[in-house]
């Protein structure tokens, strides 16, 4: 099967030499994609930027800002199977970019922000995706109720949940806890590595595609 994964955060640029960014790691993206090469399928890694190293047997894209994923993404995802976003998407970027670096002058600087594309939303509608669609949610409160209501709203069959305000897991580490929040239920994975957490989600991505087939 062919596998789009998105991963990594976005650089939003606010002048040549300063950007508006998150502290997504990459990591988790980079393992599912591994995962899924390593269980034999094709898969496509659309990351921003990172310290990792690509994984074997995966076809790269690198991009920077969100615009780019949202560009890369429909260029591609209407030949995939399956698509997940693990990327951590910047919502907003700065509606200008300065041309010059921004000297340090006044006391305050305002920054004016606007809305970014919306990668995962768009995934049906436009980009016209019928396959399966996983995406990821980040929270720090009511875990399961806001990954539901991403759920539905995204009109995703599958939302991979975690509450990142904890401390050890999530972002800047090798560990992570989720839970996977489906139509009708949700399955709680215990903490783990990302390694370990990457093919157990493969699992069950690949079961909720096989399910949906039949």
């Amino acid at each position: 099967m062919h596998i789009l994964v998105t991963a990594g955060p976005t650089r939003e640029p606010i002048d040549p030499v300063r950007f508006l960014t998150n502290r997504s790691s990459g990591k988790m993206g980079y393992e599912l994609a591994a995962a899924f090469a390593h269980a034999g399928h094709t898969v496509l890694l659309v990351s921003g930027p990172t310290a990792l190293d690509v994984p074997d047997r995966v076809d790269f894209l690198p991009v920077e800002t969100a615009a780019e994923m949202h560009a890369a993404v429909a260029n591609h995802l209407e030949r995939m199977d399956i698509a997940v976003f693990a990327a951590a998407v910047a919502d907003y970027t700065p509606s200008t970019v300065a041309p010059e670096k921004v000297k340090k002058s006044a006391d305050t600087l305002t920054l004016e922000l606007v809305k970014t594309p919306d990668i995962l939303g768009s995934a049906r509608t436009p980009f016209g995706f019928a396959g399966t669609l996983v995406g990821f949610a980040a929270e720090t409160e009511n875990l399961e109720a806001n990954a539901r209501e991403k759920l539905t709203r995204k009109r995703c069959d599958l939302i991979v949940a975690n509450d990142v305000s904890k401390p050890g897991i999530g972002f800047d580490s090798d560990q992570n806890e989720i839970l996977l929040v489906y139509p009708d239920h949700s399955e709680a994975l215990p903490q783990a590595s990302k390694h370990d957490l990457a093919h157990q989600l493969v699992q069950a991505i690949l079961e909720l595609y096989t399910a949906q087939k039949k």
